[in-house]
């Protein structure tokens, strides 16, 4: 994949980081977050009168028929201004599961009003005791009438109040830990059996537990075929995730920067210590490493050969995860006291950093997942008689 930007993608960038650096400053989000819905319905209005919300569709369905590179290019951009909008949740989830497994039919109704801006979406899969594997499902649907009633219960989804439509994973058939029989369902938030209790996460953004009842659903795609739509979802997402992350941490870098030159110690600004122009040093070439692992995401997210696709997504997951937990810490640790404070626009950078972290796999999951992957390529690959001893 060649990743010089196009004259569409560069202008593209530019004008979202213009509306990021001059609309959505940090006395803007933290104004935001402290409202009672915890997003900001104008600055969606906004996003998708930039084309934003459209860049990931088919054209056919009002998009603009973006690549995973287009989607990186905006997420780094939401990364550096810290933007608490659902767009990971209902552009890079939610309308990608919809173009994945849903019906023709069912992308011609949902898919042009995500692109227009006037439908949320939130993926409800997550369950207690799932962690970060995609297969754990314990909630229930069964065939009744023409559609399906469901039951369980969903936990962390993100943007899940603030959605309009829930996309959730349930079991038509098999046990807990199959992959098959597991089906993907569109529900109404405001449905009868929804029950729908909202919290704000460690970062201050928002996440619901959800309850489900006896609550109607509509089948997404076909019955007992949702794992493979959803965990092409999930690995699309880990890209999106990984180039959020570089931008918040370029973001940091230079805050972090310009707080040690002008912050002075024993009559000196900080930034002038040898030992401190190191570490400044090593968190830039942390970010620009994970920079590096963001193209490969993007290049691999939408690939077909699902083990290559999740090897690759293991690997810059892992890497950017640590970079991003290095990255965080150390600008943290330069601000002093002042840097973990909520008036501190790195603190809330920290927060974020971390939570990308541990959004859809942590660095030792992803590290675990990825040897894995290698050693059933070694054994595959070995003579049978290596493999029976």
């Amino acid at each position: 994949m060649d990743f010089t930007l196009t004259g569409e993608q560069q202008q593209l960038r530019d004008t979202l980081l213009r509306y990021v650096q001059k609309d959505y400053n940090f006395d803007h989000r933290r104004a935001i977050l402290k409202s009672a819905e915890g997003i900001s319905r104008d600055a969606w209005k906004q996003l998708a009168e930039m084309g934003i919300t459209a860049l990931g569709l088919p054209e056919e369905h009002g998009g603009i028929a973006g690549n995973a590179l287009d989607t990186a290019l905006v997420m780094e951009v939401l990364g550096r201004g810290l933007v608490v909008e659902p767009y990971f949740a209902t552009v890079v989830l939610g309308a990608r599961l919809i173009a994945l497994a849903g019906s023709a039919a069912q992308q011609a109704a949902l898919l042009p009003q995500v692109a227009a801006g006037e439908r949320l979406l939130a993926l409800a899969h997550l369950e207690a005791a799932s962690r970060y594997e995609t297969t754990p499902v314990a909630a229930t649907a069964k065939k009744q009438g023409t559609g399906y009633v469901l039951n369980g219960t969903k936990t962390v989804v993100l943007h899940g109040a603030q959605a309009d439509t829930l996309i959730v994973s349930a079991r038509t058939a098999g046990q807990p830990r199959d992959t098959a029989g597991l089906s993907l369902f569109l529900v109404d938030r405001k449905a009868a059996g929804v029950a729908v209790q909202d919290h704000r996460t460690h970062d201050g953004q928002r996440a619901a537990e959800i309850t489900l009842k006896n609550a109607p659903g509509e089948l997404l795609g076909a019955e007992g075929a949702g794992h493979g739509p959803l965990e092409h979802a999930l690995d699309h997402g880990i890209a999106a995730l990984c180039a959020e992350a570089v931008g918040a941490m370029g973001a940091a870098i230079e805050i972090t920067l310009a707080y040690v030159k002008q912050r002075k110690q024993f009559g000196v600004a900080i930034g002038s210590f040898q030992a401190l122009q190191h570490r400044m040093a090593d968190m830039f070439m942390a970010a620009e490493t994970a920079r590096s692992m963001m193209y490969l995401a993007a290049s691999k997210a939408d690939v077909t050969d699902a083990a290559a696709r999740r090897r690759a997504l293991s690997a810059a997951k892992a890497h950017v995860g640590q970079a991003a937990r290095y990255v965080g810490q150390q600008a943290v640790q330069l601000h002093g006291g002042i840097g973990v404070t909520d008036e501190a626009a790195i603190s809330h950078y920290f927060k974020r950093l971390t939570l990308i972290d541990l959004t859809l796999g942590d660095a030792d999951h992803h590290l675990g997942r990825f040897s894995d992957t290698i050693l059933k390529e070694v054994t595959a690959a070995a003579p049978a008689s290596a493999r029976a001893a």
